[in-house]
């Protein structure tokens, strides 16, 4: 790790465009909204933004359902708006990742508008088809977006695989020509200077060869897709390829979002010497809190169990230390609010148990990734009715198991949304405490957190403690501290229930993260804390030692003889 990489001691600033910020008073994000606040993200230290995606779509999935790789959705502007956020963003030393959604396109899609009308066009076998089997769908797979995951085309007489909505087929990777075009797209995006790619969902690409019926959890008519094509026999003959033809010679951050990946998954696909993606995004910590009951899938509303957490977050910390390379991250667009859900919102705790989440994370190994909002300490949003709610799959999950299955009553159902939803990661960015939280002059697309008045960025900038200045040091130390970078990690106290301490090691070199995650005092003497140990940030303004109070988070620095 002595001749580590540029994207190894950058931090990522996650930006669903939807929602950051509306520079024309139509209630949606767009560019030029993200270029005006550009002074604020360099204020904050971060080194590159990702933009989910903003490719020309029908907006079935918020912009995952792209029917133009190479050209901008009018919502968010046009090319020369995302031209001139480009140019900005370098002038200001940030870097652009885009968001890349291969698995598959919009149904809208020429490609697919094509394949669709025959067996016999040049395009034909850019999608997965089959012959219908004994008069109904291929096999019994379920979408990830609740029913069939095949739809009948009469004319074709056939079925299209869709992973996801219906609106979005899954494109065919066993073809060379397919992938050819997808070369040739995302070498234009690189061309136009980009500085990498958040490559969605990409261990789906390589379905399996025979296509069976798996098994469906009990009562369910369907059997859960995800382990049956993700991480397929060439995904990584794939990736190798969309690196030599793509990234190779552009010194390009790429990271590739892999659910149900395991240890030997991420080992191969993010290998320091595998030649594939630089990192990878696991789900594992991310579903800790799902229902026990495998047809609710991740709806529930109990707390975490930090003795699990400890357990997932070590297993990859240790699991890929010298091989490959950790993402970090607590939030994303299809989160809900980390404070919300593993801290505590209450307006007592709130700020303390974000420092002490972003102290935690920011301690490992691994590229920390923020999510807009995150910064500031914002929350789950508490809708409370189901008109609220845009979100396609908690919609079609609520649907689904209230209306359809019965297997939840909907006052439940909803206390289930208010914990998990997407939608509580989209609300409009909180930016002061004007109307809309400053997001929009409009009617905004969706609606804002009504806690605004009192989370902002305005407030936030104003205070010297804020969630914001604490974000920035956490930054500077993981720019300015090579260890942070560079060493291994040890757990400490792995079966201790209330507080999550661990080492990071490089020679005789040694951080010490320590982290109370509830909101009890709690009493912890840790022996390898030498008495010359330099506190480098801590949420608190004074250092008790062995004393933590509710939510305190500490990082020392120290040495020890070899």
């Amino acid at each position: 790790m002595a001749d580590s990489q540029w994207w190894q001691q950058a931090v990522v600033y996650q930006i669903y465009p939807r929602s950051f910020q509306d520079s024309n008073g139509d209630g949606i994000g767009d560019l030029v909204g993200i270029t005006q606040r550009l002074d604020y993200l360099k204020q904050l230290g971060v080194d590159v933004l990702w933009l989910n995606p903003i490719y020309r779509s029908p907006g079935v999935d918020n912009g995952y359902d792209i029917s133009d790789y190479e050209d901008i959705n009018p919502e968010f502007g046009t090319m020369a708006d995302f031209e001139r956020l480009l140019t900005q963003a370098h002038q200001r030393g940030l870097k652009i990742m885009m968001d890349m959604v291969v698995n598959h396109s919009s149904d809208q899609h020429p490609w697919f508008i094509e394949s669709a009308k025959s067996r016999d066009n040049p395009y034909s076998d850019y999608y997965i088809w089959r012959d219908p089997v004994d008069g109904h769908a291929p096999t019994n797979w379920g979408s990830f977006f609740s029913g069939s995951a095949w739809t009948y085309v009469p004319a074709r007489k056939q079925y299209y695989l869709h992973s996801f909505a219906v609106e979005q087929p899954d494109l065919n990777w066993e073809n060379s020509d397919l992938r050819q075009a997808i070369y040739d797209m995302m070498s234009g995006w690189v061309a136009k200077g980009v500085d990498g790619f958040r490559l969605d969902v990409i261990n789906l690409i390589s379905k399996p060869t025979g296509f069976v019926d798996g098994q469906p959890n009990p009562g369910e008519p369907y059997a859960d897709i995800g382990p049956i094509i993700a991480n397929g026999h060439r995904l990584s003959e794939f990736l190798q390829a969309l690196n030599t033809n793509v990234f190779a010679g552009h010194d390009l951050i790429t990271v590739g979002e892999t659910p149900a990946a395991t240890i030997a998954d991420a080992q191969q696909s993010a290998g320091l010497t595998t030649h594939e993606l630089n990192m990878v995004f696991e789900f594992e910590h991310m579903g800790l809190d799902g229902n026990p009951d495998p047809a609710m899938g991740k709806w529930d509303d109990q707390p975490v169990k930090l003795v699990d957490l400890k357990q997932s977050l070590s297993k990859w910390q240790t699991g890929l230390q010298g091989m490959a390379w950790n993402s970090l991250y607590w939030n994303n667009h299809d989160q809900p609010r980390i404070v919300s859900r593993f801290g505590n919102d209450s307006p007592q705790y709130r700020e303390k148990s974000a420092m002490m989440l972003a102290t935690m994370l920011h301690g490992l190994q691994g590229t920390p990734y923020l999510y807009e909002g995150e910064e500031i300490g914002m929350t789950n949003a508490n809708f409370t009715q189901l008109s609220d709610y845009q979100d396609l799959e908690s919609l079609n999950a609520y649907h689904h198991l209230v209306d359809e299955e019965q297997r939840v009553p909907a006052a439940k159902m909803m206390t289930y949304l208010a914990k998990m939803s997407r939608d509580n990661a989209r609300t409009p960015m909180q930016w002061d405490a004007s109307i809309n939280a400053g997001f929009t002059t409009g009617q905004p697309w969706l609606a804002v957190n009504a806690n605004y008045t009192n989370i902002n960025v305005e407030q936030a900038l104003a205070q010297p403690k804020s969630v914001f200045t604490y974000y920035q040091r956490l930054i500077r130390l993981r720019h300015d501290v090579p260890i942070f970078t560079t060493g291994a990690y040890q757990l400490l106290d792995a079966d201790d229930d209330a507080v999550y301490a661990y080492l990071r090691v490089t020679g005789d070199q040694r951080l010490l993260v320590v982290c109370n995650f509830t909101d009890q005092v709690q009493q912890r003497d840790y022996a390898d804390l030498s008495t010359d140990a330099a506190l480098l940030i801590s949420n608190y303004e004074d250092d008790q030692r062995a004393v933590l109070r509710p939510y305190e988070a500490k990082i020392y620095e120290f040495t020890t003889e070899n």
